[in-house]
């Protein structure tokens, strides 16, 4: 999800608030004199306080289609009159997403209009809607996307067909069946633009949680000697190479076994508290008669509400090891809840994955 740098203590609900609303609404009546800027405000505060961020942006959608007079193409012209770029990239969403509500009756004018206005914020939501509605005709126009010059469109050829993008409704046929995307990715494996090749690297880590077999016959088939095609398949073999897939391992160049004499893992403090910092201490000895390339990642077995724990990977280091020589590497984490992780009082096993 975009951040936005101006409201880093701001909750994400509030991205879309009171004052946003009614400075959407000057904009509204100052392209068209018919705007009914009453009804737009009425619909769009009702009940503002109980929705959160997804629900407001998508009443806004409702609201300006309630304040705005004429057709679905009236409504986007006067969309197109107002959008610009926004300090928080996300609140720009609303004019693709106002598109995919209620442009479905309307896919060419639609389409053409999300390639629009994802220059102002991403229409990667709002996309999905045509592709579960026509998944050939829209993923054909999102190939001839994925040429255009201007990164934001590029990069939404390959997020907007993410089968398992967050926030966003998954594609179950494209779960099932990744390769109606395989030109949109090919044609992006190169891409000059960060922007883009990170959405690369995550749409093939999408489709490598159910093929990662296809996966890898992708990033086969790419000059593995072009750095941005090198960087795509890094990340976008995070995963596979996190469960130590053995074919992933094998085409990262870590499939053989680490010929080390010895590894050991102390940890300090013993007992931490949330807010604590622990300190990771690893030295690792080879008895290699040549260099090896290692792949050194560590594994928290978390405490769960339950009793049992919940295993976790994270990465480390890639090195290469010299003949008979040792490392010792350090590393401090903070012991803090995420929303997507909470911790529970009880012993907590780490481990270290090599290869």
């Amino acid at each position: 999800m975009p951040s936005d740098s101006s409201s880093t203590n701001v909750p994400f609900k509030d991205w879309f608030g009171a004052s946003r609303y009614h400075r959407i609404a000057e904009k509204l009546a100052g392209a068209e004199p018919r705007f009914d800027r009453e009804l737009f405000l009425r619909i769009a505060l009702e009940g503002l306080a109980e929705r959160e961020l997804m629900a407001r942006l998508r009443q806004t959608s409702v609201a300006a289609d309630a304040a705005l007079p004429g057709s679905f193409s009236d409504k986007v012209a006067v969309l197109r009159k107002i959008a610009a770029p926004e300090s928080n990239s996300f609140v720009g969403i609303w004019y693709a997403d106002f598109v995919g509500q209620y442009g479905t009756n309307h896919t060419k004018k639609a389409l053409a209009a999300l390639r629009y206005f994802t220059r102002f914020g991403s229409a990667e939501f709002a996309i999905r809607e045509f592709i579960l509605q026509d998944p050939e005709f829209t993923l054909a126009e999102m190939i001839r996307w994925s040429t255009d010059q201007n990164e934001h469109v590029r990069r939404l050829a390959s997020e907007g067909s993410r089968p398992r993008l967050p926030w966003g409704k998954q594609l179950g046929s494209l779960v099932a069946d990744p390769r109606p995307t395989r030109e949109i990715l090919d044609n992006l494996c190169e891409d000059e633009s960060l922007y883009v090749r990170k959405s690369v690297a995550n749409h093939l880590n999408d489709i490598s949680k159910d093929h990662p077999d296809y996966v890898l016959e992708v990033v086969n088939s790419w000059d593995q000697r072009n750095p941005h095609v090198a960087w795509i398949t890094k990340h976008a073999l995070r995963t596979l190479i996190k469960k130590a897939d053995p074919a992933t391992l094998d085409f990262m160049g870590f499939g053989h076994p680490p010929k080390l004499a010895a590894v050991t893992l102390s940890l300090h403090p013993p007992q931490v508290r949330l807010g604590d910092h622990l300190t990771l201490s690893l030295e690792i000895l080879s008895r290699g008669s040549t260099a090896q390339s290692l792949l050194i990642d560590y594994v928290v077995h978390y405490v769960k509400a339950s009793g049992g724990t919940s295993r976790k990977v994270f990465k480390w280091k890639e090195i290469m090891l010299g003949s008979k020589s040792s490392l010792t590497l350090k590393k401090r984490q903070l012991i803090r809840d995420f929303s997507t992780r909470k911790h529970y009082a009880g012993s907590h096993q780490v481990d270290i994955q090599i290869n």
